[in-house]
C-alpha cells in the first residue's frame, strides 16, 4: 500500500492540474505514439511560441483532475500513451500548431479535447484548427473592403467624367 506522504502528494498534483484545467481555454489530448523526442522538444517550442504547455502526464491523474472539475466526458479517451496540451490564452493557434504537428506526423494522433468548456471531438478540433487565424480574417476583411472602395471609387470617377462631357 502507499504511503500516506505519496498519497496527499498525488492529491495535490490532481488538484493543481485541475486548477489548471479550469482556467485553461483549451485542452487537447493527444496520443504521441511513434514520434521521437527531437520532435517533440520542436512541438513544445512551437506550443510555448503561443503560450500553450505539453505535458505528459499519468492517464489516471488528468482522469481525476477532470472529474474533480465535473468533466468526464474524456474518460474514454484516456487509454494508452497520452499527452496533454493546455492554453489559458487561445484555442485556435495551439490547436493549428497541434493539427499542423499531426500532419507532418504520420503516428501522432489528436484524441479530443475541451474548447471553452465544450468537450469535443478529434475532428471537431480539426475543423478549427483549418479556420483561419484571427489575423487572416482581418487581412481577407480588409482587402475585401479595400477592393470595395476602389470599385467605388472608379465608378464615381466615371460618373464626373460622363457628367463632364454632358
Amino acid at each position: 500500500m502507499a504511503s500516506e506522504n505519496i498519497i496527499k502528494q498525488k492529491e495535490e498534483e490532481v488538484k493543481a492540474l485541475a486548477e489548471k484545467f479550469k482556467e485553461a481555454k483549451v485542452i487537447l489530448l493527444t496520443d504521441y505514439r511513434g514520434i521521437n523526442v527531437t520532435d517533440v522538444t520542436t512541438l513544445r517550442k512551437d506550443l510555448r511560441n503561443v503560450n500553450a504547455e505539453y505535458r505528459v502526464i499519468k492517464n489516471n491523474i488528468t482522469k481525476r483532475a477532470l472529474n474533480l472539475n465535473g468533466e468526464n466526458g474524456l474518460d474514454s479517451l484516456l487509454e494508452g500513451p497520452t499527452a496533454v496540451m493546455i492554453s489559458n490564452d487561445d484555442y485556435l493557434e495551439p490547436a493549428k500548431v497541434i493539427y499542423n504537428f499531426t500532419k507532418k506526423n504520420d503516428f501522432y494522433k489528436i484524441k479530443g479535447g475541451i474548447i471553452d468548456g465544450k468537450v469535443m471531438t478529434a475532428e471537431e478540433i480539426i475543423t478549427i484548427a483549418k479556420l483561419p487565424s484571427r489575423q487572416e480574417l482581418l487581412g481577407m476583411l480588409a482587402g475585401g473592403l479595400l477592393g470595395s472602395i476602389s470599385k467605388l471609387a472608379v465608378a464615381l470617377s466615371e460618373v464626373s467624367k460622363q457628367k463632364e462631357n454632358a
